[in-house]
């Protein structure tokens, strides 16, 4: 279209840009009034959101899980000790009977070469009812006159039942109970491990935001995400106290 203006033809083309024109601002790389560095830049906002809340739980769960295994394993320990208590106990109190034992043998054999029976029938009824029947089964051997008979009733293979037989019972059990501490400690100390790699996590996460450059953030992310992955993954596999 031709316009006039001071006896001048000018065509639309030739028209000077007005202010109100010029204002208007360029769609060419804006997409729904979005520019791809700024859809760049919410990626990374969505994605780093994404690992610090995964990570958040994660660390969360991983010190409780330390927590909670370093108790099983104090418990452990004190049980264990405390079966060892009773297993000393229970040899000091075995060893005291057998001491018992011997001096009564010792002093019914004396009464028996002095033929003070009435001696003998008082060492004879002082002895523990569970001797008694070890006691019976020495003196049907003879022992006095059969050279094969053994030297005393505390040589008999009967004898060690007559004693209390827990000790080594309640000492295989606190060896057990303390091995079950040592493999709660160990797994405590796994859990420990896996919170300090969820902190290198939430360390490459955070500096990752210190970058410009896309390429490097998207490198420290990337490198975070695995790290997160594993970490979540032993989170899986270990047991939970």
């Amino acid at each position: 279209m031709r316009r006039w203006a001071n006896g001048v033809n000018q065509s639309d083309e030739d028209q000077p840009v007005t202010d109100q024109e010029s204002s208007v601002p360029s769609t060419g790389n804006r997409t729904h009034g979005i520019t791809r560095p700024e859809r760049i830049e919410r990626w990374f906002e969505v994605v780093t959101a994404g690992l610090l809340a995964v990570v958040a739980i994660a660390t969360a769960w991983s010190v409780y899980q330390a927590t909670r295994w370093a108790g099983v394993q104090s418990t452990d320990y004190a049980q264990a000790a405390a079966l060892r208590v009773d297993s000393t106990r229970n040899a000091t109190l075995s060893g005291q009977l057998r001491i018992y034992d011997l001096i009564l043998v010792n002093n019914w054999v004396n009464a028996h070469f002095s033929g003070d029976t009435q001696l003998e029938t008082v060492f004879r009824n002082r002895m523990r009812p569970e001797f008694q029947p070890v006691f019976q089964a020495w003196l049907a051997l003879d022992p006095f006159n059969n050279p094969a008979a053994p030297p005393g009733p505390l040589f008999m293979p009967e004898y060690t039942s007559s004693l209390p037989d827990t000790s080594q019972q309640l000492d295989a059990e606190a060896a057990r109970i303390f091995s079950d501490g040592e493999t709660a400690r160990e797994q405590g100390d796994a859990y420990v491990l896996n919170t300090v790699f969820l902190a290198m996590v939430l360390f490459l996460t955070t500096i990752a935001e210190r970058f410009q450059w896309n390429g490097a953030r998207a490198a420290l992310l990337a490198v975070g995400l695995v790290m997160l992955l594993v970490g979540v993954y032993h989170l899986v596999a270990y047991p939970i106290a």
